[in-house]
């Protein structure tokens, strides 16, 4: 479990950077609280366990920040770069040392240790996993990179009905794969609805 490397794709919770299609729904102040409140959780997550962790931030101007202490100083950080976000995906692949790595982003407040565990737990048997989200994409998804291994975000219809499902079909046909249980991911505004009285 060392050698697991865990990649948080993020954005700092600010007006208008952050949470966009959210605010459409509960207003720009509250989907800015909203998205503090689920980037500490998952930065709690992530940096509770033995694996590496990384940040790839955006924009560019955000690598400095410390969000209060959210992003704490001692977090490696690097740029998610320019392009779309299969171009994103790919440069955090090919940087990360062979073994399990875990890519999430910072919309899933379920997200704890234990999943993280469970994840590479899973990868020790499996060659890739999923933490299914019920609008069809994914709050985590992990492979076990090796010197061959090729990048299955290619031709993804991301934010939609069909993430997981293109990622996977981009595995190869005898790829081991292993489910998570399913979150909510907190998206648009219905979502932290649904959250809320699921609690």
């Amino acid at each position: 479990m060392k050698n697991a490397t865990v990649l948080i794709y993020a954005k700092p919770p600010r007006m208008g950077l952050a949470k966009t299609r959210l605010a459409s729904g509960v207003g720009l102040t509250e989907a800015r609280r909203i998205a503090h409140f689920t980037l500490a959780r998952t930065m709690r997550a992530a940096l509770s366990g033995p694996w590496k962790t990384v940040l790839y931030a955006a924009p560019d101007r955000a690598l400095s920040d410390t969000l209060g202490g959210i992003w704490p100083s001692h977090l490696v950080r690097r740029s998610q770069g320019t392009g779309n976000l299969t171009d994103r995906l790919n440069r955090g692949l090919a940087d990360a040392y062979p073994g399990p790595v875990l890519f999430i982003g910072a919309d899933a407040p379920d997200l704890t240790p234990a999943l993280l565990h469970q994840a590479v737990r899973a990868l020790n048997r499996h060659d890739a996993v999923f933490g299914p989200a019920r609008d069809g994409g994914f709050w985590l998804f992990g492979i076990n990179k090796r010197a061959r291994t090729r990048s299955p975000f290619a031709n993804v219809r991301w934010s939609g009905p069909h993430a997981m499902e293109d990622v996977w079909s981009n595995l190869s046909a005898d790829a081991s794969v292993a489910l998570l249980p399913m979150l909510i991911d907190i998206d648009e505004g219905q979502d932290w609805q649904d959250w809320n009285e699921s609690r």
